[in-house]
């Protein structure tokens, strides 16, 4: 009996890839709020674990940014019929209180998904573009970028991680 496109992608395509990532990371937090210009740089943790028979990967984390406490969380999945990874993302600092929903590709190393945010004081959507590109078993990397209306891109965040042991 042959095996389905899940089964072929838990062995050996995007959800075996997401699946790599299970583990407790520690890494270090960039963040920048004009271009180029560095505002915080602080320690991350962070927890990877499969969902749903393996379908979806929660990544949770905790860390600081500029002395204080925030939490995030990301639920990301690959959609087999589609092609496309999509991503749900919250957290108390740079959500607040919205939930940004991405779509993307994969990527040689990873996954690129794009988001827009908008609301009070910004009448028109930004994007945010996400990548996760995995170094290797150890080692893997979270970037965001904000575009504004025009285009224009710069880097938000990047956090380097490493995988730790309990």
């Amino acid at each position: 009996m042959s095996k389905s496109k899940f089964e072929i992608s838990k062995e050996t395509g995007p959800h075996k890839r997401l699946a790599s990532l299970v583990g407790h990371w520690d890494g270090t937090t960039r963040t920048w709020f004009e271009k180029d210009i560095l505002a915080d740089e602080s320690p991350m943790r962070g927890r990877m674990t499969m969902i749903m028979d393996n379908r979806f990967l929660s990544y949770e984390y905790q860390g600081t940014i500029n002395g204080k406490p925030f939490e995030g969380k990301m639920l990301w999945g690959y959609d087999l019929g589609n092609q496309k990874c999509q991503v749900s993302w919250i957290d108390s600092f740079h959500m607040g209180t919205g939930i940004m929903q991405s779509e993307g590709n994969e990527t040689g190393n990873g996954f690129s998904v794009l988001g827009s945010y908008g609301g009070e004081g910004i009448p028109e959507p930004w994007g945010w573009r996400t990548e996760l590109e995995i170094i290797n078993s150890d080692q893997f990397i979270i970037r965001a970028f904000n575009i504004s209306p025009a285009g224009d891109e710069a880097k938000a965040t990047e956090t380097i991680y490493h995988r730790i042991s309990l």
